[in-house]
């Protein structure tokens, strides 16, 4: 199947590849000649402007937009929709508000054009493992998109069976991808998939803070302790029921610098921890352990610990972020 991708970032580029690498052909246009180069090098066709993009596929074109959220996928999005015609789709795969994505929904479909929005997770690791995609839009052009889905997501590979689960089910969830209803419900999933990840990230983070801050001065001597918290990081990695990507990152993240001294501790926050406490608030519902790591966040930029140290090395770890300059 062919696609248009725009954005070639970290995300983006590795997309293409594992797309590229399983039979689908790639059109690839980003605002950096160099990074056009370097993927029709590896066999996609470079565009070197978005009319260039159009003009090189045919009909009905399906175009992946890859770029940061907020203004630059509304401009992305607007101006493609200018150029498109009906019947083509884009597929907002960043991490857009999903209320936004519903209004650019409907600015489409007034020129027949289809939205589909796929929430993506599986930062700078998803060339080899995967992206986990939790989409939004409608059935018939969801369906449409399937094998690229499919070969986007991890597979079944050798994770085992949820006990209990039919084998009959007609669901993709097991592959890794899942359509999870009407336009905005993919990325509305994944907005909260990722305010729970600040909550996990947080505790993991607050915990190795006790166990290195064990031997404080603060602490009665006789109670004082220096514990290896690297290898209690890796101990962690293999029959404990903390096990997870998580704590494998924290243990590689250990290894690489143990004192974390790469790390000033200022944690940003992409969106969409906000966005998952505005939705509780909306729905009335409590979201204690959310909010409280992303009030964390904010703090951090102002005084830095041990714990929000380890939340920017988790961060770069999983998605490459660097911190950035208050």
């Amino acid at each position: 199947m062919q696609l248009g991708m725009i954005g070639l970032g970290r995300m983006g580029a590795n997309m293409a590849r594992r797309l590229m690498k399983n039979g689908h052909t790639i059109v690839a246009y980003d605002r950096s000649a160099e990074a056009v180069k370097a993927l029709a090098g590896e066999g996609a066709t470079g565009a070197d402007s978005l009319d260039a993009m159009i003009e090189a596929m045919p009909k009905p074109r399906h175009i992946w937009i890859m770029v940061p959220s907020g203004a630059a996928t509304e401009g992305t999005v607007t101006d493609l929709a200018s150029k498109l015609e009906a019947g083509d789709t884009i597929i907002d795969g960043g991490n857009s508000y999903f209320k936004d994505d519903i209004r650019r929904a409907k600015a489409c479909e007034e020129k027949k054009i289809n939205y589909v929005d796929a929430g993506t997770s599986g930062g700078v690791y998803g060339l080899e493992r995967g992206y986990c995609l939790m989409v939004g839009g409608p059935k018939d052009v969801v369906t449409r998109l399937d094998p690229i889905f499919k070969t986007l997501a991890p597979g079944i590979g050798n994770v085992e069976r949820t006990p209990g689960r039919s084998e009959g089910t007609n669901s993709t969830a097991e592959e890794g991808y899942l359509h999870c209803g009407p336009v905005g419900a993919g990325h509305f999933t994944k907005m909260v998939h990722n305010g729970i990840e600040y909550g996990i990230m947080q505790a993991i983070a607050e915990g190795f803070d006790i166990m290195k801050g064990a031997n404080n001065a603060t602490v009665e001597e006789q109670h004082r302790m220096e514990l290896p918290v690297a290898e209690i990081a890796e101990v962690w990695r293999r029959g404990s029921v903390l096990s997870s990507w998580l704590i494998d990152l924290t243990a590689k993240a250990m290894v690489a610098d143990p004192k974390l001294e790469k790390f000033t501790g200022s944690v940003q926050d992409s969106g969409e921890g906000r966005w998952t406490v505005n939705a509780a608030i909306e729905e009335a519902v409590s979201a204690d352990v959310i909010a409280a790591s992303l009030f964390v966040r904010f703090r951090s930029r102002q005084d830095h610990s041990f714990a929000e140290k380890l939340l920017s090395a988790m961060r770069f770890q999983f998605g490459g972020h660097v911190e950035q300059k208050p």
